[in-house]
């Protein structure tokens, strides 16, 4: 139980709940976290450049669109990059090759298996029950990621069917969405739901999902803390924070 819990306030009072995945949902931040350290460690050594540390994954990559991630850690280094094409593969010095490099990593670890976390699989098995319950009362259920791999995790976790909705890296990129910490991809989840921003709940673990979340003036921001800090989160846009999404079960 986590200290925070009495002062929570009950998402399912809300019209809808949309969560990020990778650290909310499912431990899958962690896969990212150590595909990138990976290969940005040599590919930096193999530049010269300044070594690749933990703090970068929180500073320029946790939480947003792969692309974007690229271009800010590598700015952070003073190194420039073509951002490259869809023909390029994970041999290329590009944005995009340095994307596909990093994902192919991330894959293969994924294809070893995925579980959510219990507590928030609990949580939505609460708000399954607020449905049944409720009907039409119920909040609806969305995934905001900015993941391109969104998809294959949740089916990994067997969480697929859970969502009505998912908007992931790709249909950012394919709609010209801005990455987090732009409201952007939130407020259109919240809109193909049909619910106004007001009314609906952003749940994250990141600094730019936060951000994100605050930025679009929604109803409720949840900061789920695997690392980022409670303090941080709060001072960048959460309302509340929990260590577990089973403390938001009332």
């Amino acid at each position: 139980m986590g200290a925070n819990q009495a002062g929570v306030t009950d998402p399912a009072r809300f019209g809808a709940v949309l969560f990020d995945l990778d650290g909310v949902l499912t431990p899958t931040a962690d896969i990212h976290e150590q595909a990138w350290g990976d290969m940005f460690r040599a590919f930096l050594e193999e530049r010269g450049a300044e070594p690749y540390t933990d703090a970068d994954y929180f500073a320029h990559l946790d939480g947003r669109r792969r692309d974007e991630g690229i271009r800010a850690l590598l700015e952070s280094r003073g190194i420039s990059l073509d951002d490259g094409s869809a023909s390029d593969t994970s041999a290329e010095d590009t944005v995009t090759g340095l994307g596909l490099r990093k994902n192919e990593d991330f894959l293969r670890r994924v294809e070893q298996g995925v579980a959510p976390y219990e507590g928030s699989a609990r949580f939505l098995d609460h708000l399954d029950a607020v449905a049944a319950g409720e009907g039409a009362g119920a909040p609806k259920l969305a995934v905001v990621s900015s993941s391109r791999n969104a998809r294959p995790v949740l089916e990994a976790a067997g969480m697929l069917d859970r969502f009505e909705l998912i908007v992931d890296g790709n249909v950012a990129h394919e709609l010209g969405l801005d990455g987090k910490p732009s409201p952007a991809t939130y407020l259109h989840a919240a809109e193909q739901l049909g619910v106004p921003a007001s009314e609906a709940v952003v749940v994250e673990d990141a600094i730019s999902g936060v951000k994100s979340g605050a930025a679009g003036g929604f109803g409720l921001v949840v900061g789920v803390d695997r690392g980022a800090g409670r303090d941080e989160l709060l001072a960048n846009g959460a309302d509340e924070v929990v260590d577990d999404l089973a403390e938001l079960i009332r």
